[in-house]
């Protein structure tokens, strides 16, 4: 018999795994995102009103694709409806709504995504469209990916919406002409959708970020001779192997430094190193090429036993000039610590970082790194505040008992001269 604490997790599971799997199905079959989202959302709440109480279906996807597609149809034969839309064959044929076997119907997720890319839709809106319509996050998870007030990014990802129905934009993959035009933000969106994902913890956390593992593979089939594809699936495999290693058995954060090669997955850094060698026999390097080969020098530690910092300086330096970033910026003063000293570290962040940038301000790993090169240096009360800014800035928690743990060392500390 199903309690109610699992009807209520079976459905925290399917919104979890399937949101982005259904809603494609559902949007490219009514060409209408806003009503798609309305049906699915129906579904999840009937799941929660039913499940607790009369158990968990055998099939959980295909019950809320099931009552979501007859939200819609209950939309479709409404009177206003029937005078202003005419009768589409495909979407109202019966076999079309009731077909429910998940594993047989093509995932639409792509599709859905270069809907959301499309030019008549603002360019800045394609990756947070992507990230909260297709893969299922929040506004306010992809206002902090971001860096963006929620209401802010709330407000832009119904105008976008709005601009796919008004514009009467094809849900189909367009042609390979058109693909290189959408393929940046397709890329920023998985990766943000992994990035999400691996700052989550706790009960909703996934063991790997599946759907980001998938959807990058999935990627270098649709476009075979993209390096930059080949580059993310790599860079996606390779943190992700790491994953199983960053939580000790107690479930406390552990630095990547600290952690046990053993327990990285050697089919991930295999797969990877796959990808890596297609993009390089393209000869045509892009950001997320050089992102996993930072990621495959940190990897061979899993057989050399030392980390490459001088390999992993030229990169980082490499990485800075081609793609200027936050987290780049932070991660060349990391590795400049780590070959010429913490000072040399210090300094390189202090001139990467814009102190007049709100963002920079407030990006959560450029405080942490200070913290830790502060602490290295002996200037512990200097660190210790340091820290407390990189804790208010941390929504991990595990992430968070580490720094706090970290700050208390500091406390108890003189500084060093």
């Amino acid at each position: 018999m199903t309690t109610s604490d699992e009807g209520r997790a079976a459905a925290a599971v399917a919104a979890r795994d399937s949101y982005g799997r259904l809603l494609a199905l559902l949007s490219t079959s009514t060409s209408d995102i806003v009503w798609a989202e309305d049906a699915l959302a129906d579904a999840f709440e009937r799941a929660l009103r039913s499940w607790p109480d009369q158990g968990v279906p055998d099939n959980p996807t295909g019950w809320l694709l099931t009552v979501a597609r007859n939200r819609l149809r209950d939309h479709w034969k409404s009177a206003q409806w029937q005078r202003n839309v005419p009768l589409d064959v495909e979407r109202d044929a019966p076999v079309h709504l009731d077909a429910l076997d998940l594993d047989a119907i093509p995932d639409r997720r792509l599709e859905l995504m270069l809907v959301c890319a499309h030019p008549a839709i603002e360019r800045t809106a394609h990756t947070p469209l992507m990230l909260n319509t297709v893969l299922g996050f929040t506004a306010e998870q992809v206002g902090r990916a971001f860096s963006t007030p929620t209401s802010t990014m709330a407000t832009r990802l119904v105008r976008a919406k709005r601009r796919i129905k008004a514009t009467g934009i094809p849900f189909r993959i367009p042609d390979r002409s058109d693909l290189p035009g959408r393929m940046a933000a397709v890329l920023e969106a998985i990766y943000g959708a992994y990035v999400i994902d691996w700052a989550t913890t706790g009960p909703q956390a996934r063991p790997v970020p599946t759907e980001a593992l998938h959807l990058a593979e999935v990627l270098t089939t649709l476009v075979p001779d993209d390096p930059e594809a080949h580059g993310l699936a790599a860079l996606v495999q390779l943190s992700a192997a790491r994953l199983p290693a960053r939580l000790d058995e107690h479930g406390r954060f552990v630095p990547l430094a600290e952690q046990d090669p053993t327990r990285w997955n050697e089919r991930l850094i295999h797969r990877a190193h796959q990808h890596l060698r297609t993009a390089h026999a393209r000869r045509h390097l892009g950001r997320f090429q050089l992102e996993a080969a930072v990621q495959a020098v940190h990897c061979a530690r899993r057989h050399t036993g030392t980390t490459d910092w001088p390999a992993l300086l030229d990169l980082h330096r490499a990485l800075h000039t081609l793609a200027p970033s936050l987290g780049g910026a932070v991660a060349l003063a990391v590795a400049t610590a780590e070959v010429e000293g913490p000072a040399a570290g210090l300094t390189r962040l202090d001139a990467l970082l814009n102190p007049t940038d709100d963002r920079a301000r407030r990006f959560q790993p450029a405080k942490a790194a200070r913290a830790h090169l502060l602490e290295r240096l002996g200037r512990h009360a200097e660190a210790a505040a340091a820290y407390d800014s990189a804790i208010a800035l941390t929504h991990d928690p595990a992430e968070r008992g580490y720094l706090e743990h970290r700050r208390a060392l500091m406390r108890s500390a003189p500084d060093r001269p």
